[in-house]
């Protein structure tokens, strides 16, 4: 053997790689990134923040019309160009925003306050807090007055395919917006007025002579006609249906100018002695009953003094100079207000002469400017909240004759033939 010592071999130590400090090194870098992306995103969200809430810069309410179909950034584009908002990528963003949780930007006009930030304009547009206008169609007007205000008013929109049926529409005053189409707001006065129709007849009396939507509708637009103070509605409601339910002839002068000047409402000069024996179909004093259809459009207060008329035995009326009238239930009663009202035109403007002889048999009334066909306002466009053109006093009118609501001239069941009133 040998002396030679074996070789022994040791392995070499074994060196551990870094893998951990690699890994803490490359987490270490993503964090101080996403650290410094979050600073970023976060100052910029604060700093868009700040600005979307901040006040704006107008200075002044400002009307704006926004267009229809526009997307967010070009809304945004535009309130920027009016002066609305002061960042318009600011604007767009929270506008996106908004579409994400499916909040609807509606176009349209709106009219931004003074200082509005973007918050505020956001949300105004999202809401639809659209500018609203005011239409405005007094009682008694006939469909074709109505038309032409419609027609004389900018912020509407198309055209009417037709003048609606005398007696069809109600009037009030309905809000909408730019835009909207004349023939869609003629058929919402449509639609209102039969949805009022169709209560007020079901409490209408069964003895009543007014039997269908269109008796109602023709009475109370004579009613409107007649006279301009509420609380007579009813006692005038009550002395036509009294002379209906007499076979008594209406003679109420509305009606004889509605058979000559048809749509237009009114004429241009008083009527005469042969307007009134001219027979047309709505002339109350040639015709028995109720005129051939409405002679306008009458409101709610006059289709309701129809319904619930007031409890008299009046037979007839007289305008007493003072606004209103003087109501009588016998012809000895009615000649002497009509006497009186005589009395009192004549003392109060000087010159002025009684009617002619010829004319007391049926004089033509002039009861007060609400109440005559011949002194309805023309159409005036009023898109504001201001109210509509009113007549002038009847008292700043030359006089005209008073009414003598004499029973037709024909043998009455009940009454006699009634004799002139003695001329003044």
């Amino acid at each position: 053997m040998s002396d030679q010592k074996p070789i022994i071999r040791v392995s070499e130590p074994h060196q551990h790689k870094e893998h951990g400090s690699a890994l803490a090194r490359v987490l270490g870098t993503w964090l101080v990134w996403i650290i410094v992306i979050a600073a970023a995103v976060g100052g910029v969200g604060a700093w868009g923040w700040l600005n979307f809430t901040a006040p704006g810069p107008l200075t002044a309410p400002k009307i704006v019309q926004l267009p229809a179909g526009a997307d967010h950034s070009a809304l945004a584009i535009a309130l920027k160009d009016a002066g609305v908002i002061s960042n318009a990528a600011v604007f767009a963003g929270a506008a996106a925003l908004q579409e994400m949780r499916h909040a609807k930007l509606k176009s349209g006009e709106y009219e931004f306050p003074a200082g509005a930030s973007m918050d505020d304009v956001l949300a105004m547009i999202i809401r639809g807090q659209f500018v609203t206008y005011k239409v405005t169609i007094p009682e008694g007007w006939t469909s074709q007055m109505v038309v032409d205000r419609m027609n004389g008013q900018d912020f509407l929109s198309g055209t009417i395919d037709k003048t609606p049926d005398e007696g069809t529409l109600l009037p009030e005053t309905y809000v909408v917006t730019r835009g909207y189409p004349r023939q869609k707001l003629l058929e919402d006065m449509a639609a209102a007025q039969d949805k009022y129709l169709q209560a007020a007849l079901s409490s209408l009396d069964p003895n009543s002579p007014i039997k269908s939507k269109q008796d109602l509708v023709t009475m109370a637009s004579v009613v409107e006609r007649e006279t301009g103070v509420p609380e007579e509605r009813p006692v005038v409601a009550a002395v036509f249906l009294n002379r209906l339910n007499s076979h008594m002839r209406l003679q109420s002068d509305p009606t004889v100018i509605y058979g000559i000047a048809g749509g237009k409402g009114k004429l241009d000069h008083p009527l005469t002695r042969d307007e009134l024996d001219a027979p047309t179909p709505y002339n109350t004093y040639t015709n028995d009953g109720l005129p051939a259809g409405p002679i306008g459009n009458p409101g709610k207060a006059s289709l309701d003094a129809v319904v619930h008329p007031a409890n008299v035995k009046y037979l007839y009326f007289v305008a007493n100079g003072m606004g209103g009238h003087a109501f009588a239930a016998t012809l000895d009663e009615h000649n002497a207000n009509v006497k009186k009202w005589r009395a009192l035109n004549t003392n109060a403007l000087p010159g002025a002469t009684p009617p002619p002889a010829k004319m007391t048999a049926q004089p033509v009334p002039q009861p007060n400017a609400a109440a005559t066909a011949n002194t309805i306002p023309a159409p005036v466009v009023t898109p504001t909240d201001a109210p509509a053109a009113t007549a002038a006093p009847a008292a700043a009118a030359a006089p005209a004759p008073a009414q003598t609501m004499t029973p037709k001239k024909i043998p009455l069941p009940i009454f006699k033939k009634p004799k002139k009133p003695a001329t003044p």
